[in-house]
């Protein structure tokens, strides 16, 4: 029998991982083999574990809390949590203290659910229950923490956790002039190229440019104009510069400037 475990996909739905496909995605879920794609496999449940929420983050799902390893534990030699969920609590069979961090520790990976909240046992989820577990007033080997707490606690986690996954995928901005920089720094016009052979280009481009306005070609018009600002994006890198700068710059000098318009050219005020 084999031992390897799948990572699955099921586009648009979700990343998992499974031992056995055909049981858990087409008898469990209801998807057919041509509906999903296995996308990684390993015996080593470590690499696996890792590996899944790598991928839940590189196709934007939501990334589980606990890893696959750690969901794996409750399972281990029949391990069930005996947990005793009410209306207003959730009783634990074991004393506060240390009985109750042991106990939380062994199930590790564990989840059920309060009211319409699931809650995962792992190392942040059981210290904040160690920390937050009174004494059952009937018994002294019992303790609990209360329901409303546990769940306003797990809703936070789900924002911390949120707010942490979109702030670490976010992407800066990108500007035009920057995918134009990484189409030019893919094709080694950076790295083959220099400044005179675009100038060269520029020239070509402002000719082309010209025969555009005499024949009122406007798509051409637009076609010229563009390759011209990509030609000067790529001669000011060349030049240590950035397109950004040079536009910056030459805006300084001509905000203030004044002047008039003659013969259709704007001719700045010279001073006396």
């Amino acid at each position: 029998m084999s031992n390897n475990i799948y990572i699955y996909h099921i586009p648009g739905k979700k990343i998992g991982v499974t031992r056995n496909l055909h049981k858990r995605v087409t008898i469990q879920q209801g998807y057919q083999e041509d509906e999903y794609e296995v996308v990684a496999t390993s015996p080593d449940i470590d690499w696996i574990s890792k590996k899944e929420k790598q991928l839940q983050r590189q196709y934007g799902y939501k990334e589980d809390f606990n890893s696959y390893k750690s969901m794996t534990n409750q399972f281990k030699k029949g391990n069930t949590m005996q947990i005793n969920v009410t209306e207003q609590t959730v009783t634990f069979p074991v004393a506060k203290g240390d009985a109750l961090v042991k106990y939380l520790k062994e199930n590790d990976g564990f989840k059920f659910m309060v009211d319409e909240i699931e809650v995962r046992i792992d190392d942040v989820v059981s210290d904040w229950i160690s920390k937050n577990s009174r004494t059952s007033h009937f018994r002294p080997t019992r303790c609990y923490v209360y329901n409303q707490s546990l769940k306003a606690f797990i809703k936070e986690l789900v924002v911390e956790h949120d707010f942490k996954k979109s702030k670490a995928t976010a992407k800066a901005p990108e500007t035009v002039f920057d995918a134009i920089r990484a189409w030019a720094s893919e094709r080694g016009i950076y790295e083959k190229g220099d400044s005179k052979t675009q100038y060269i280009k520029l020239m070509e481009e402002a000719g082309e440019l010209a025969r555009a306005i005499l024949r009122r070609d406007e798509k051409e018009i637009v076609d010229s104009i563009g390759d011209i600002v990509v030609v000067l994006t790529n001669l000011a890198h060349l030049e240590g510069l950035t397109i950004e700068d040079c536009i910056r710059s030459a805006y300084k000098e001509i905000a203030d400037r004044k002047g008039a318009m003659v013969n259709g050219t704007f001719t700045k005020e010279t001073l006396k």
